[in-house]
């Protein structure tokens, strides 16, 4: 099976050189062609996504734009559309992720960008969404503009399907000309994205394209990077202050690099009626994508004097880790991934000879990991790939200061308590540099309008221009109805 990655506009060139991406699935395999232009090729796309960014896409209203975007992801979301069964057909493939989590997982993430959640995505950063087509009235006086750039350029990683759109739809909400570059780990659905959005409105067909170069070719990335106005990056830190390096200090870059999250169970969420329900949603946390986004868990916390202890709570996680295997298995990991688990699976169970009351819990054949710790609360990241700690603490004092060490690299937390509780513990992780908090079960599907990482999804893109009510009023002094 062949499918061709990438989306390009017209630059009246026929012949591109092809770099094929092989992905063997469990029974079907797939060659994906994407087109790895030279620097000459790539200067006329970037020329001509900046010049349709000015001449055609800011003639756009915002609200034109939220029609576009919504119609597409309505025909990703319809599963007898051709475009959605292609997802369902091929995702499994070059991810290697089970059907029915890819399925699950896309409609989940897809109605994140249906019209009225992208209203709120306006909203939460702007107020005033029209202030994206004209200069709006400010409370303090005067008015204002929000301004898109020319060129916003992304660099995507990662291999959880469609977790480009993310960015990419910002870019668009701002009415910016946008290039992105796609991860060899999942190369296809911002381009399928793409040619949707040029289906539904052709005027849109030279406004963006979607490319892929190796990573690290410092000339080619330091020529796009000098072109555009703003720079999203996703990656590691070591990859994103590489990035950085080769961008000129008048782009303005927004990276966004690795994070770790975790759970926090309370007691009052542990009687015996509640505690299945909140293992459950934990379970969830975990096995959604195997733990490769920034929200996935890593450690989960439970409280001591429930009902359900946290060594119970720990192999009731385990029984739920089962049962999804069965329902949800775990995707094939690579000689690294395993070596890496079994590598971290080894250190624990060497653990038990020195601190026997804790358990280290899993199947035979290795599909998930349960550990469950008591002699140290500490904060560490997993291995992924469904492996998880349990630890237990008496009151949140004892888990915040082996934490806030990490402010840098922590993002959510996924909390499981009585609402007094919910807005204290959130005050204090705050405190500590946590971003998000949110209820078990929804740790891997944040809201429409979140702030990722603390900052704004459409703010951190746009310029704003002011008019100060002194040049309003000085202004009607030429005004021609004045006698």
């Amino acid at each position: 099976m062949k499918e061709r990655a990438g989306y390009l506009p017209d630059i009246g060139v026929e012949e591109f050189e092809i770099k094929t991406l092989s992905f063997q699935g469990k029974e079907a395999a797939v060659e994906v062609e994407i087109p790895l232009l030279n620097r000459e090729q790539m200067d006329k796309v970037i020329e001509k996504v900046k010049k349709a960014s000015t001449e055609t896409f800011k003639s756009f209203s915002v609200s034109d734009i939220v029609h576009i975007i919504d119609q597409a992801i309505a025909r990703l979301l319809d599963r007898s559309s051709p475009h959605r069964q292609k997802a369902e057909t091929i995702l499994p493939i070059v991810t290697g992720y089970d059907a029915e989590i890819i399925r699950l997982g896309l409609t989940s993430y897809l109605k994140t960008f249906r019209k009225h959640e992208l209203q709120r995505f306006l909203v939460e950063d702007l107020g005033n969404p029209f202030m994206l087509d004209d200069f709006q009235p400010r409370v303090k006086g005067g008015f204002s503009k929000a301004m898109g750039p020319e060129l916003i350029t992304h660099i995507w990683s990662g291999n959880v399907p469609a977790l480009p759109l993310w960015s990419l739809i910002s870019g668009l909400l701002v009415k910016a000309g946008n290039i992105g570059k796609v991860p060899s780990s999942e190369p296809l659905f911002s381009g399928w994205f793409a040619h949707l959005l040029v289906e539904i409105e052709p005027k849109l067909a030279d406004c963006f394209a979607v490319v892929w170069w190796k990573g690290g070719d410092e000339e080619r990335e330091r020529s796009i990077f000098t072109q555009s106005d703003v720079v999203v990056g996703y990656g590691g830190n070591e990859s994103l202050q590489s990035l950085q390096s080769r961008m000129p200090v008048t782009t303005r870059f927004l990276p966004f690099g690795h994070k770790i999250s975790f759970g926090m169970v309370s007691q009052s969420s542990l009687d015996t009626r509640k505690a299945w329900q909140s293992v459950h949603r934990a379970a969830l946390d975990v096995i959604r994508f195997d733990q490769q986004g920034c929200y996935s868990p890593h450690i989960f916390y439970v409280q001591d004097g429930g009902n359900v202890s946290p060594r119970e709570f720990a192999r009731f996680m385990a029984h739920e880790l089962e049962n999804f295997q069965t329902t949800y298995p775990r995707r094939g990991l690579s000689i690294e991934e395993s070596v890496s688990l079994s590598t971290w699976r080894q250190k624990e169970e060497m653990n038990l000879f020195t601190h026997p009351h804790n358990e280290v819990l899993g199947n035979q054949t290795g599909d998930w990991t349960v550990v469950y710790e008591e002699s140290d609360i500490h904060f560490a990241p997993s291995c992924l790939n469904r492996v998880i700690k349990v630890m237990p603490f008496n009151k949140i004092d004892d888990i915040l200061p082996v934490i806030a060490p990490h402010r840098t690299f922590l993002q959510t937390a996924g909390i499981a308590a009585n609402p007094e509780e919910l807005f204290k513990w959130a005050e204090q992780l705050g405190k500590i540099g946590v971003t998000r908090i949110t209820a078990l079960g929804s740790m891997t599907s944040p809201e429409a309008g979140w702030h990722h990482d603390g900052r704004f999804n459409l703010l951190d893109l746009v310029t704003m221009v002011d008019i100060e009510s002194s040049a309003k009023e000085a202004s009607e002094q030429f005004a021609p109805y004045i006698d």
